[in-house]
């Protein structure tokens, strides 16, 4: 198992336990709970999450952190935050958060789980001692299928630390027939031929070797395996035990160009060169960037003279070298290409940037010289991290670009907005300078006093409508008319029935006076409370006239102090994307001349070779002379 095997699933497996944790997404699981967001702030955040736009979510959880706008959503936003970090490789940041919030804030079997995936992230990214104690901080059991990952993991901390005898004794009593056995034979198979037990580590590599597996991993592992034992027991001096092996690595597997070069030293070994010319020529037929493919071309000669074709073993010699002299050049001019910096402007151009950080995957090879050296390149961990380190950082690049276009932009929204409040001012100003609201006040007052003397003295009249007024004003005048005093039994008759309206009026007011009362009363309270929100709303219109202008001072000084700053973070993101431009110049030159190194140092042998051919064929014609 390497160290490559930990990579975006195991980050995924962290994310959703990070989620878990959240109440909000554990009501999500629940049938009988419905997700509740206290903060709406945190509810976008976690709308760019759930859509793996990692980026955009952080940017808003930090600010809304640095608003103070996530108070019902801390500890969940913390831990949120260390599980994006991790997706743009930020394992020391995201680490301490985990320690600093998981022992406050977690269960102990979450706790648990998150330091597991921890320790694999941290053996992912190469800090051995960091990934054994994120393991030594694990207080209970895990459930059966990561004790077995963990056990696994601990044993390839130690392996790769050389200490193969505890590896060994940690794996030995491995139980179960499940992948992760087969993943603990095979490490115990290679801790065992590093430690130079070979025989010990015979039986279980043969016994991997022979097993039907039921995937491509595991077919995978198989090839691997037999690999391993074939080469151990060449070295160990047993090519006839090493064929057996070899021979069933698949030939049409990622390991059997090794697998067929082995198999061709192993008959060498035995002196059966004839043999061993078979699988070597069919390596000659393929891909000239494997190393194993270039050993062979020096290989068949070798055999062909040992079998006295001089002649044919010259012309494999010549054929080998030049072979190589193109392949150098070929290099070479790959190399000055990868100098020039335009290899990552074509992987930035051939794959757009619509996804960032940790789940990136390159879907198409750039074209060009160096095409058929990306893919051993790609191959490697280091490159690969390398590369979406340089990605997500043109990214930054130009998403500081496009703030800083956006910030032209808001301040030409605020210098609107502000004309705009300045020509409403003068009219809002207008209207308040119209209304009295003390006036309006005093006048109310004056209402109820008049109002509560009309109750005291029980004043019915004075509540009458106009209609009642205008009534009572004609019977009052009808009352007091002379024709209706006089004694006269016309007179005593209409003046009864003035009487009579007079009091069914009287009556009716009398009656009504308190519900009428009841309702001005009512009334005058509704206007004081609109007359003390009028007041109140007064109070904040004068304080927002007031503090307007500052505050759009604020918003100036915060969008032109924007600038600069983002001018600073360009800088900063321009030099360490020029400085991982020249780390992956390094990686990549550095692999192809170890390759060119190596074609080199068999180009020599391949001229000694022949030189040593030309010698024994003239030291020949000598001898028939």
């Amino acid at each position: 198992m390497s160290r490559g095997h930990f990579t975006a699933d195991c980050l995924r497996s962290l994310l959703v336990w990070l989620v878990l944790i959240t109440p909000a997404a554990y009501a999500a699981t629940s049938d009988r709970e419905t997700i509740v967001i206290q903060d709406p702030h945190y509810g976008e955040v976690l709308f760019y999450f759930y859509q793996g736009d990692y980026f955009p979510a952080i940017v808003r959880l930090l600010a809304a952190q640095n608003q103070q706008q996530l108070a019902g959503h801390d500890a969940e936003a913390e831990l949120l935050l260390g599980g994006m970090y991790l997706s743009y490789g930020h394992h020391l940041e995201a680490a301490a958060i985990f320690e600093r919030m998981l022992a406050d804030h977690a269960s102990a079997d979450i706790r648990d789980r998150t330091w597991f995936f921890l320790a694999k992230i941290w053996y992912q990214r190469g800090y051995l001692e960091k990934s054994q104690q994120a393991l030594d901080y694990i207080e209970d059991e895990l459930p059966k299928n990561l004790q077995r990952e963990a056990l696994l993991l601990r044993a390839q901390i130690l392996i790769d630390a050389g200490d193969y005898d505890r590896a060994i004794a940690l794996l030995h009593d491995w139980q179960g027939k499940t992948e992760w056995a087969s993943y603990a034979k095979f490490n115990i198979g290679v801790a065992l031929v590093r430690s130079g037990r070979v025989a010990e580590a015979e039986a279980l590599l043969d016994d991997l070797g022979n097993t039907n597996p039921f995937n491509e991993e595991l077919t995978s592992l198989r090839d691997k395996a037999n690999l391993a034992l074939g080469f151990a027991l060449l070295q160990d001096g047993r090519p006839a035990g090493a064929k057996a092996p070899l021979q069933r690595v698949r030939l049409d597997g990622p390991f059997s160009n090794k697998a067929l070069l082995g198999v061709g030293w192993a008959d060498a070994e035995l002196d059966n060169y004839r043999r061993a010319l078979v699988p070597w020529m069919e390596l000659r037929s393929r891909d000239l960037l494997d190393s194993a493919v270039q050993e062979s071309m020096l290989a068949i000669p070798y055999a062909m003279a040992q079998l006295d074709s001089i002649s044919q073993a010259a012309d494999h010699y010549l054929n080998a070298i030049e072979a190589f002299y193109e392949e150098t050049n070929r290099l070479e001019r790959t190399i000055a290409h990868i100098e020039s910096g335009d290899m990552f402007n074509q992987f930035l151009a051939t794959d757009p940037l619509d996804s960032t950080g940790w789940y990136w995957r390159l879907k198409e090879l750039p074209k060009g010289p160096e095409a058929r050296y990306l893919f051993h390149l790609l191959a490697t961990h280091e490159f690969q991290e390398g590369l979406k380190n340089y990605r997500d950082l043109n990214y930054l690049q130009r998403n500081l670009e496009r703030w800083k276009d956006d910030i032209e932009v808001y301040g030409n929204m605020l210098e609107t907005r502000q004309q705009a409040y300045l020509g409403r001012l003068p009219g809002a100003e207008d209207a308040l300078l119209l209304t009295d609201l003390d006036f309006m006040i005093n006048r109310k007052l004056e209402f109820e006093s008049t109002l509560n003397n009309i109750e005291e003295v029980g004043d019915w009249l004075a509540l009458a409508t106009q209609s009642e007024f205008e009534m009572w004003d004609v019977i009052t005048g009808l009352e007091s008319t002379l024709a209706v005093r006089v004694d006269l039994p016309e007179a005593a008759e209409v003046h009864g029935k003035i009487q009579l309206l007079k009091g069914v009026l009287q009556w009716r007011l009398e009656r009504e006076f308190k519900d009428r009362l009841w309702r001005i009363r009512r009334n005058l309270n509704d206007a004081g409370e609109g007359l003390v929100a009028a007041r109140r709303s007064r109070r904040k219109i004068d304080e927002s006239m007031r503090s307007e202008p500052l505050r759009f001072a604020q918003f100036s000084d915060r969008v032109h102090n924007l600038e600069p700053r983002i001018d600073g973070m360009t800088i900063r993101v321009n030099d360490a994307l020029r400085k991982q431009r020249a780390f992956l110049q390094s990686i990549a030159v550095s692999e192809l001349q170890a390759r060119k190194q190596r074609l080199g140092i068999y180009t020599v042998q391949a001229r000694f070779a022949l030189a040593a051919i030309y010698d024994v064929a003239a030291m020949a014609g000598e001898a028939t002379q």
